[in-house]
Protein backbone atom coordinates (compact mmCIF):
# COMPACT_ATOMS: atom_id res chain seq x y z
CA UNK A 1 0.00 0.00 0.00
CA UNK A 2 1.16 3.41 -1.06
CA UNK A 3 0.73 6.55 1.39
CA UNK A 4 1.30 9.91 0.10
CA UNK A 5 3.50 12.06 2.74
CA UNK A 6 4.66 15.21 1.20
CA UNK A 7 3.82 16.80 -2.20
CA UNK A 8 5.81 20.35 -2.93
CA UNK A 9 6.53 22.78 -5.55
CA UNK A 10 10.09 24.41 -4.58
CA UNK A 11 11.76 26.85 -5.82
CA UNK A 12 15.37 28.64 -5.43
CA UNK A 13 16.04 29.95 -2.50
CA UNK A 14 13.43 27.49 -0.52
CA UNK A 15 15.90 24.60 -0.20
CA UNK A 16 16.74 24.74 3.46
CA UNK A 17 12.63 24.88 4.55
CA UNK A 18 12.44 22.29 2.21
CA UNK A 19 14.73 20.29 3.95
CA UNK A 20 13.93 20.91 7.31
CA UNK A 21 10.13 19.75 6.47
CA UNK A 22 11.55 16.71 4.88
CA UNK A 23 13.49 15.81 7.90
CA UNK A 24 10.76 16.23 9.72
CA UNK A 25 8.34 13.91 7.35
CA UNK A 26 10.85 11.51 7.44
CA UNK A 27 11.29 11.60 11.27
CA UNK A 28 7.68 10.62 11.38
CA UNK A 29 7.96 7.81 9.09
CA UNK A 30 10.40 6.05 10.65
CA UNK A 31 13.51 7.00 9.19
CA UNK A 32 16.37 8.21 11.99
CA UNK A 33 20.14 8.51 12.25
CA UNK A 34 22.46 8.06 9.64
CA UNK A 35 19.29 7.30 7.48
CA UNK A 36 17.67 9.70 8.35
CA UNK A 37 20.73 12.38 7.80
CA UNK A 38 21.43 10.56 4.33
CA UNK A 39 18.36 10.56 3.22
CA UNK A 40 18.02 14.48 3.86
CA UNK A 41 21.21 14.76 2.39
CA UNK A 42 20.04 13.22 -0.92
CA UNK A 43 17.20 15.17 -1.15
CA UNK A 44 19.52 18.55 -0.53
CA UNK A 45 21.20 17.11 -3.46
CA UNK A 46 18.51 16.16 -5.93
CA UNK A 47 16.42 19.62 -5.02
CA UNK A 48 19.64 21.66 -5.41
CA UNK A 49 20.20 20.38 -9.23
CA UNK A 50 16.45 20.84 -10.27
CA UNK A 51 16.99 24.58 -8.89
CA UNK A 52 20.60 24.90 -10.56
CA UNK A 53 20.40 22.55 -13.64
CA UNK A 54 16.39 22.41 -13.99
CA UNK A 55 15.25 25.72 -14.39
CA UNK A 56 14.67 27.20 -10.73
CA UNK A 57 12.18 24.88 -9.42
CA UNK A 58 10.71 21.34 -9.31
CA UNK A 59 8.20 19.47 -7.45
CA UNK A 60 9.18 17.39 -4.82
CA UNK A 61 7.08 14.07 -3.49
CA UNK A 62 7.30 11.58 -0.60
CA UNK A 63 5.45 8.49 0.11
CA UNK A 64 5.52 5.49 2.35
CA UNK A 65 5.44 1.77 0.51
CA UNK A 66 6.64 -1.51 1.36
CA UNK A 67 8.76 -0.01 4.67
CA UNK A 68 10.58 2.38 2.42
CA UNK A 69 10.47 6.21 2.07
CA UNK A 70 10.31 7.38 -1.30
CA UNK A 71 11.14 10.53 -2.70
CA UNK A 72 11.05 12.10 -6.21
CA UNK A 73 12.09 15.13 -7.30
CA UNK A 74 10.99 16.66 -10.84
CA UNK A 75 11.93 19.82 -12.60
CA UNK A 76 11.42 21.20 -16.34
CA UNK A 77 14.88 21.49 -17.30
CA UNK A 78 17.13 20.76 -20.83
CA UNK A 79 17.32 17.14 -19.19
CA UNK A 80 21.03 15.71 -18.59
CA UNK A 81 23.60 16.41 -21.15
CA UNK A 82 23.35 13.44 -24.23
CA UNK A 83 25.69 10.65 -23.40
CA UNK A 84 25.19 11.27 -19.35
CA UNK A 85 25.85 7.99 -17.83
CA UNK A 86 25.69 7.61 -13.77
CA UNK A 87 29.04 7.50 -12.61
CA UNK A 88 30.40 4.70 -10.39
CA UNK A 89 32.97 7.19 -8.56
CA UNK A 90 32.96 10.59 -7.84
CA UNK A 91 34.38 13.47 -9.57
CA UNK A 92 37.44 13.69 -9.87
CA UNK A 93 39.89 16.45 -8.13
CA UNK A 94 38.23 19.58 -7.38
CA UNK A 95 35.70 19.49 -10.19
CA UNK A 96 32.55 22.21 -8.36
CA UNK A 97 29.79 19.90 -8.82
CA UNK A 98 28.97 16.47 -10.41
CA UNK A 99 28.30 15.10 -7.00
CA UNK A 100 24.70 15.19 -6.35
CA UNK A 101 23.41 12.46 -8.10
CA UNK A 102 26.72 10.06 -7.10
CA UNK A 103 26.50 10.86 -3.32
CA UNK A 104 22.19 10.13 -3.79
CA UNK A 105 23.02 6.57 -5.55
CA UNK A 106 25.87 6.21 -2.80
CA UNK A 107 23.33 7.04 0.26
CA UNK A 108 20.08 5.21 -0.92
CA UNK A 109 18.60 1.93 -1.12
CA UNK A 110 17.15 2.46 -4.75
CA UNK A 111 17.50 5.51 -7.12
CA UNK A 112 16.06 5.80 -10.73
CA UNK A 113 16.80 8.70 -13.36
CA UNK A 114 14.41 9.75 -16.15
CA UNK A 115 15.79 12.59 -18.04
CA UNK A 116 14.88 14.24 -21.67
CA UNK A 117 14.45 17.38 -22.99
CA UNK A 118 11.31 17.88 -20.95
CA UNK A 119 12.86 17.57 -18.04
CA UNK A 120 14.21 15.13 -15.28
CA UNK A 121 12.91 12.99 -12.73
CA UNK A 122 14.88 11.34 -10.35
CA UNK A 123 12.97 9.16 -7.68
CA UNK A 124 15.00 7.63 -4.57
CA UNK A 125 13.81 5.33 -1.48
CA UNK A 126 15.80 4.47 2.14
CA UNK A 127 14.32 2.14 4.44
CA UNK A 128 14.74 2.17 8.33
CA UNK A 129 18.64 0.82 8.12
Amino acid sequence: MCRQVLGVVFARGHITSLRRTVAEHAAREGLAGPRLEDFVLAVNEITTNAVVHGGGRGTLRLWSQAGRLWCEVSDEGPGLPPGWTAAERPPAGLESGGRGLWLTRTLCDQVMIVSGPRGTTVTFASGPG
